[in-house]
């Protein structure tokens, strides 16, 4: 879904306080760093609509012939730099006017209003005044108050381009009731509770080998089998994933042998948006505690199935405990690499897409 990002132009832009005669545009100053922040947001795919007051706007205390040239200034070194405004729009009233369009008002926004099919949770407002936070409220996006010492354009560019990658699956079945959370970001203490043991203790491999937060709840079916808490968990957890990573912008979408004792596991993995899954070896043992070892592909089969990954697997040894962990430790090393982002916003795809 498109990620807009509303921004405040007066103080936010331009700094203040500066003269709006004509006579007088060698005055005008752009905030620091807004820039190389704005192009990093643009990378990073976000788009631009600036919302300004500009109280008595074509009125004889503020004529539009005094307006226009700084705007217009605005605009074209913006654009000199590759930044552009998907829209302008301009409140020319004042407080006493009583209009709806007014900042923080959202009738210069009322076609983005009735819009669904841009992301609230991935967009903002960004601008100096207390009228910019309430517009957020009132849109349902989150906002920032630009201050030049205490938040400035490089840190409001950070926080939202390298935002926290979180998700929440909740799956509910006749046979499971699954809720997954994963945070991308923020590694933590594993919370697990299957109700196969032995199956913890390996998500807690993927968990901690790949750095993330990850807390799974199943209420499955274990009267009859294990088989569709493993394979159910395996959809949520892909699910999740790749809900978390969202449009992979700066990630490094490839992730590779690890070994334990005499076991060994070789493990591709490619974020490339495409299911495929591949898997050689022979379990020893046909069970380790309560987990049946020909669950263990099915489970990643799903798991990258729900994930849309490309996911090549193979493990040698003669212990099958050893050679389980070996896979589930070895699928969260190559998923911290593949998810790592770097902070250029890069999609690593030829595509332009993953």
């Amino acid at each position: 879904m498109k990620k807009i990002l509303f921004i405040d132009r007066d103080g936010t832009l331009i700094a203040e306080p500066f003269d709006q005669q004509i006579d007088r545009l060698d005055k005008f100053v752009l905030e620091p760093d807004c820039i190389p922040a704005l192009l990093r947001l643009r990378d990073a795919g976000w788009t631009f609509v600036m919302v300004t007051n500009q109280d008595g706007l074509g009125t004889p205390s503020f004529r539009e012939e005094e307006f226009r040239p700084l705007q217009k200034l605005l605009l074209d070194i913006l654009a000199s730099q590759g930044i552009a405004f998907e829209a302008v729009r301009v409140c020319p009233h004042t407080t006493a006017d009583k209009c709806d369009c007014r900042k923080p008002k959202t009738g210069l926004l009322t076609d983005y209003v009735k819009d669904v099919s841009w992301s609230r949770e991935s967009s903002a407002v960004i601008g100096d005044r207390e009228t910019d936070v309430q517009l957020a409220q009132n849109l349902g996006v989150r906002s920032f108050r630009y201050d030049r010492k205490t938040l400035g354009w490089t840190e409001i560019a950070r926080v939202i381009a390298v935002g926290p990658r979180r998700a929440t699956i909740v799956r509910n079945t006749k046979e499971t009731k699954i809720t997954v959370a994963v945070d991308l970001d923020t590694p933590a203490p594993a919370q697990l509770a299957t109700g196969i043991g032995f199956f913890d203790h390996m998500l807690e491999q993927i968990a901690k080998n790949a750095g993330i937060g990850l807390a799974i709840k199943c209420e499955g079916d274990l009267e009859i089998d294990e088989h569709h808490t493993v394979e159910d968990v395996g959809i949520a957890l892909g699910t999740a994933l790749r809900q978390a990573l969202g449009d992979k912008r700066g990630v490094g979408r490839y992730g590779f042998v690890l070994p334990m004792d005499e076991a060994q596991a070789q493990i591709a993995l490619d974020l490339s948006g495409r299911a495929y899954f591949t898997f050689e070896g022979k379990f020893p043992r046909e069970v380790v505690g309560e987990l049946p070892t020909e669950l263990v592909p099915h489970f990643f089969r799903s798991l990258s199935d729900a994930l849309a990954a490309t996911l090549q697997m193979s493990v040698k040894g003669e212990n099958t405990h050893h050679m389980v962990e070996t896979l589930f430790k070895g699928f969260g090393r190559v998923l911290r690499t593949a998810a790592t982002r770097s902070l250029d916003g890069d999609i690593p795809s030829t595509k332009g897409v993953l």
